[in-house]
């Protein structure tokens, strides 16, 4: 195939048909909502390490999802806000398959590491006298590797065609963010063959992920079903309930938009969908998965405790190099 793409440089990006006000107000929004998700994942990378009862398999998984969300909003919010803020609503073709790239890029490993968890929720429900031995940090690290290193080898052949094909009926992108079916609805040259491999690779990802984790959490339940106590039934539940939660939304929401034959007569409705999976989806999952947890938020609260103690010393000592302050005082530090 020839490579066309000279014709087209640049790509603008429609985002949502509102006024200049709706605009500015959206942008706020999208910006606090950015802000909150870049807060809650990084304190999740802060306490994990520090705290040796966070020192687990479901912790690790977690922590590389935080990574995750962090990188997936950025990829998609920062260029999003730029653009209703100065009204330049224009991309760079290289930036617009970079932005591509790394939303299926990421958005595929995210499926493989929920995949992966719920096997960890099966270990340590189903088989707990094996679990240390089952996920070991060997297997662990091999696990989230296979996961990156998937999403990598699933999403750089198509998007090495897209990024190939001819643009020449336009370069206006009806979306907020440079996604695949209205790139190929731009495009003049057959993009039949493209569509399968998209419709192939999505249900692969998607509908492989979504078997592995329902198997999983058939034996999960039937395991938790012959707990003998209710109060043992109940915190084993709520161990898993929040990844089942996510990965239920994640999986419904793509499936509705990429596990079709054809993106192109669906455009219109993508867009809503799409800022679930990009925008609230990661805002959520700090809050769902680790913050509302009783041993992350006991091991929030001993780093609270700590930086008040270091502030509280760093400031007594401050005054200790001052005049005012007695050496008795000084003395009790």
């Amino acid at each position: 195939m020839e490579n066309d793409t000279s014709r087209v440089t640049e790509f603008v990006l429609l985002g949502f048909p509102i006024g200049h006000k709706e605009e500015i107000l959206l942008s706020a929004l999208l910006l606090t909502m950015y802000i909150l998700t870049l807060t809650g994942n990084l304190v999740i990378l802060g306490i994990v390490p520090t705290s040796r009862q966070l020192h687990t398999p479901m912790y690790y998984f977690l922590c590389n999802l935080s990574v995750l969300d962090i990188f997936f909003t950025s990829v998609i919010i920062p260029q999003f806000i730029s653009n209703l803020l100065s009204g330049d609503k224009t991309i760079s073709f290289t930036d617009c398959i970079t932005q591509l790239y790394f939303y299926f890029f990421l958005g595929t490993v995210e499926f493989f590491l929920l995949t992966s968890m719920s096997y960890d929720r099966y270990a340590a429900i189903c088989t707990p006298l094996h679990y240390h031995t089952l996920m070991n940090g060997w297997v662990c690290t091999q696990m989230v590797l296979g996961c990156w290193l998937g999403g990598f080898l699933s999403v750089i052949f198509p998007t090495i065609l897209i990024s190939r094909l001819p643009y020449c009926r336009s370069n206006v992108i009806d979306h907020f963010f440079c996604d695949s079916g209205p790139l190929l609805e731009l495009s003049c040259s057959d993009t039949r063959m493209i569509e399968l491999i998209d419709f192939m690779l999505s249900s692969i990802v998607i509908l492989c992920s979504l078997v592995l984790t329902i198997i999983s959490y058939a034996y999960i339940i039937s395991t938790i079903l012959r707990i003998p106590t209710s109060m043992g039934r109940r915190k084993a539940f709520n161990t898993c309930s929040s990844h089942l939660t996510i990965i239920s939304i994640s999986c419904g929401i793509t499936i509705f938009i990429y596990v079709t034959p054809s993106q192109k007569g669906t455009l219109g409705l993508q867009k809503i969908p799409a800022v679930l999976t990009t925008i609230v989806c990661p805002f959520l999952n700090p809050f769902i998965f680790t913050l509302r947890n009783d041993t992350a938020k006991a091991a929030l609260k001993q780093c609270f405790i700590w930086l008040k103690d270091v502030v509280v010393q760093g400031a007594v000592k401050c005054q200790c190099s001052g005049a005012a302050v007695s050496k008795a005082a000084c003395g009790k530090l």
